[in-house]
């Protein structure tokens, strides 16, 4: 069985802390991930870079971006071109499906956040098209607000017919994994097929409670607010601070991406 954590931020993220190169480096290093998705809020720049550079860190990447319909926000993976926020659930899983990718319901009913509530997910999976692209639900999040509320999701989650996944939602980089899905195989396109099929399965993590809040998102994030960032300067290279400017100027440095943004 492969294991997948497919909701993970960047420093492309409003609120999130390390660079592409710095979560590849930690998931190659200190994770026992097979698969991981890049899933910038509203923002599909850092995924396509760590598509680019993952086969240095031995990694495989899926595309993805965590989009901010009008009803909540949505995974939206295998895709390697933008979606706009402010569509509706239903429009924007067409769109992704135009695109050739699949969307998994993130955090449904999360509080503190933008999320799909169950009646709105239901709803749209009445859409014959929605059904095919609608794959799978954020069973378990193992995110900062939302851990104490994955009991009571996971129980109705669990009555969708859609595969059931577990993710970290992680913007710092100790979040990575915690929260992740297991899936029949090692590759992106077997995960994809898992999907399709509801053949996946959660691992739950710890997650992040009141002190690991306390001792490591909040340093992280007002570090982010004065500019730095844990960054990887070479795949041989450790750990470091960098300053948001320089970790952004390295990533662009061998993609091959930019001109499909």
């Amino acid at each position: 069985m492969g294991l997948a954590d497919l909701h993970i931020h960047t420093v492309y993220s409003y609120d999130g802390t390390s660079s592409v190169e710095a979560v590849l480096k930690y998931v190659a290093e200190y994770t026992d991930l097979d698969i991981i998705a890049i899933t910038d809020h509203d923002c599909i720049t850092g995924a396509l870079k760590a598509q680019d550079l993952a086969p240095a860190y031995g990694l495989e990447v899926i595309p993805g971006i965590e989009v901010s319909t009008s009803e909540g926000h949505v995974l939206a993976l295998y895709i390697e071109r933008p979606v706009p926020a402010g569509l509706s659930l239903i429009e924007t899983a067409l769109r992704v499906g135009e695109l050739g990718g699949l969307c998994i319901a993130a955090h449904p009913m999360a509080a503190g956040t933008s999320s799909l509530n169950f009646q709105t997910i239901r709803a749209a999976l009445e859409h014959p098209e929605v059904r095919r692209i609608l794959v799978g639900v954020e069973r378990f999040n193992g995110g900062l607000v939302y851990t104490r509320r994955n009991p009571w999701v996971e129980a109705i989650a669990s009555t969708l017919p859609l595969a059931q996944v577990g993710n970290s939602d992680a913007h710092v980089l100790r979040m990575i994994g915690q929260g992740a899905t297991f899936f029949p195989g090692t590759t992106a396109a077997e995960l994809r097929h898992a999907l399709e099929h509801a053949t996946t399965e959660v691992r739950k993590g710890h997650g992040l409670g009141g002190i690991e809040v306390l001792r490591d998102f909040i340093p992280r994030y007002l570090l982010r607010k004065m500019g730095w960032v844990v960054h990887n300067a070479d795949p041989r290279a450790p750990l470091r601070l960098t300053r948001i400017s320089q970790a952004l100027q390295a990533s662009m440095v061998g993609s091959t991406h930019g001109a499909r943004l």
